[in-house]
């Protein structure tokens, strides 16, 4: 069953900001950073919430799709790029999940293959989309009340906005305590769910993905433990 991880480093040092900047660059070799696994992608992070235009330096991502859960794993402990990274970090977390429902495209193709059940208790979102340039200034203006909206919001257990190209290619990643209160933020009377709206109307992205995930696990800690360990209902999380 593929499995997917996502891994968040913090720096606190500027030496090894650059240094990350520099593995960002390798990354585009024809065989990329990770040949292990079946999808990689490396990302910056936003300000704030996380869901901002504004890059924060300190912050970087690794995102994975492997084709079972024990590579994932191994991956993670063992492969250059992982320990290289976490050895400058001064902070590092990872969550495996199993994508339950995926829809559209990741650089042309699907990166995450539905194979666990709708989990009955956390669930955890990603959505990504290649903007539009000239729908930047736009989607950028709803920024700052979705953010807000998010950063009240008592529902959500772990949110963050991560990135491959500043501006112009988003994803985000939330974990919400069941899919209905997740169904809340996204689609009801809110600021996300009118943004939504305008989105879909005005054909802002230019490629988008969503995918639900039931979460499998979990390694390390953020800001000083791991964000959603109190999840009781997800048995799994080890």
């Amino acid at each position: 069953m593929q499995t997917v991880s996502l891994s968040l480093f913090r720096y606190a040092r500027a030496g090894a900001r650059l240094k990350v900047l520099g593995e960002m660059a390798a990354a585009r070799r024809p065989r990329g950073p990770l040949p292990q696994a079946e999808f990689v992608r490396l990302c910056g992070s936003g300000t704030g919430e996380g869901f901002t235009p504004r890059p924060n330096t300190a912050v970087w991502a690794i995102l994975a799709a492997w084709p079972d859960a024990a590579r994932a794993r191994a991956g993670v402990a063992d492969a250059p790029l992982f320990r290289r990274w976490r050895r400058r970090a001064d902070e590092a977390w990872t969550v495996y999940l199993t994508a339950s429902s995926a829809r559209g495209a990741w650089g042309g193709r699907a990166p995450f293959r539905p194979e666990a059940a709708a989990p009955s208790g956390p669930v955890a979102v990603l959505t990504r989309a290649t903007l539009r340039p000239a729908r930047l200034l736009r989607f950028w203006a709803r920024e700052p009340a979705i953010s807000a909206a998010i950063g009240r919001n008592p529902d959500v257990l772990f949110k963050i906005g991560i990135g491959e190209v500043p501006w112009l290619q988003q994803v985000t990643f939330s974990v919400w305590p069941d899919t209905a209160s997740m169904a809340r933020f996204a689609h009801g009377d809110t600021a996300h769910g009118r943004a939504i709206g305008a989105v879909r109307a005005g054909g802002w992205f230019r490629e988008e993905l969503y995918a639900r995930f039931a979460i499998t696990g979990t390694e390390g800690h953020w800001g000083g433990a791991c964000p959603i360990r109190d999840m009781t209902q997800a048995k799994a999380i080890a």
